[in-house]
Formats: C-alpha cells, sequence, structure tokens
C-alpha cells in the first residue's frame, strides 16, 4: 500500500500566492512521514490532498499506484484515508450522545451496528459504556481525541492522516495518544502523515520529515530514534 504526491502544487481561489509548490511525498505502510513548519507553511494543505479533499492544480495524486480522485466524487478507496484533526471536538454533532454518533460511523464503514461490541471496542482506547452515554462536551479532549481514533478505525483505514492531532492536549494525555497511534501502527501496518509544528515530536514518531516553508520543502531529513 502507498499514497504519493508527486509534484503537488495547489493555490486557494482568489490568491495569487501559491500555497503549496511542487511537493512530493509517499506514505507507506508502517510507516510515518511528518510534515513539519509554521503556521501557514502548507502543511494542513498538503493533508487535505493527501485526502483527497481537495485536487491540486498541476501535479497527482495516486493510491497503489492509481489516481486517487478529490471530493465530491466518490472513489473506491475513499475510507482507506481518514483523517484526525485538531480540534476532536468538531468530529462529533454536540447534539448527539457519543454512541449515536459512533453509530454512524458503523453505518457509513458498512458494518452491523452493535451496541456490545462498540463498547468492547471503545473499552480498548479507555473510553467505557457511560462515557460513550454522555454528549462530546462532557469528555476531555484527550478522551474525544481517542474515541476519534476509534471512529476513524472502525473504516478499516490504511492511511491516517494526523493534522496537529496532539496539540490541543496536555503532556501527559498527548504521550498516551501517541502510544496509542505508535502500537495500532505495528498491529495494523497503517501508514501516518505527521502535521506538526513540534519538531521533537517529529523527531520521535517519524520515519521520514519533509520541513515546508512557504509551500515548498525546505529539508526533507531522516527522523530520530529516541
Amino acid at each position: 500500500m502507498s499514497i504519493s504526491l508527486n509534484n503537488i502544487s495547489f493555490r486557494y481561489a482568489g490568491q495569487e500566492d501559491w500555497c503549496l509548490r511542487e511537493v512530493s511525498l509517499t506514505l507507506e505502510a508502517g510507516k510515518t512521514v511528518g510534515l513539519l513548519g509554521t503556521s501557514g507553511s502548507g502543511k494542513s494543505t498538503c493533508g487535505k490532498l493527501a485526502a483527497g479533499l481537495i485536487k491540486p492544480a498541476s501535479g497527482t495524486v495516486t493510491f497503489c499506484g492509481e489516481p486517487f480522485v478529490a471530493l465530491p466524487r466518490r472513489d473506491k478507496n475513499r475510507t482507506k484515508v481518514q483523517v484526525i484533526f485538531q480540534h476532536a471536538e468538531v468530529s462529533f454533532n454536540p447534539r448527539l450522545s457519543l454512541a449515536v454518533s459512533m453509530a454512524e460511523g458503523y453505518r457509513l464503514s458498512g458494518k452491523r451496528y452493535d451496541f456490545a461490541k462498540l463498547c468492547a471496542m471503545a473499552e480498548g482506547f479507555g473510553i467505557y459504556p457511560d462515557q460513550l452515554k454522555r454528549y462530546p462536551q462532557q469528555l476531555s479532549g484527550g478522551e474525544l481525541q481517542r474515541l476519534a481514533i476509534a471512529r476513524a478505525l472502525l473504516h478499516d483505514p490504511e492511511v491516517l492522516i494526523l493534522d496537529e492531532a496532539t496539540t490541543m492536549l496536555d503532556v501527559i494525555t498527548q504521550a498516551q495518544v501517541m502510544k496509542l497511534l505508535q502500537r495500532l501502527q505495528t498491529e495494523r501496518g497503517l501508514a501516518y502523515l505527521l502535521i506538526t509544528h513540534d519538531r521533537p515530536l517529529a523527531q520521535l514518531m517519524c520515519d521520514e520529515i519533509l520541513e515546508l516553508e512557504n509551500g515548498a520543502v525546505l529539508t526533507q531529513t531522516a527522523g530520530v530514534d529516541v
């Protein structure tokens, strides 16, 4: 499995400056690629392109060597790429209980909903049945982030795009979530695109790091084993 961005360039409508300029990267099973850079460097835009949420102005995005079609068209590999956002609360409807939100994830993945199985799955992420009956605002950021990861895994993805996924968490919770992600990668052979401004985190987690500046790759280095 691999997803590749090949010489991607992109700019938003109404803007003269390019947000990304001829950026290339490849995500492979069991590996983590980091996108490092300051705000406005193009990191999140690169993640949206990898997820097929927007179309490149030039260059190509491929999944296992085949064109990966951007929304609104439905690509057969659409569910194989899932995004975990910085603010986990936006992943859940505040008017619905978490159990109901998770049930929707089952429906979209085509799996039969079973509350008992949902509880068993959620407990593996440290979320218990009484918490599933609550609403998003009643859980902590770390709890919601773990549940967002669990919901993404309902689709049996091959790629997770982590867009500043632990930025809003305290140090202890961040470590717990990253340890969970490392375990899942080992168990499932997942490919990760880690979007962050945290250099030590990128060096700890990534097999390869691309540092972006003004939409272009400034440096490309190997991660650091710690």
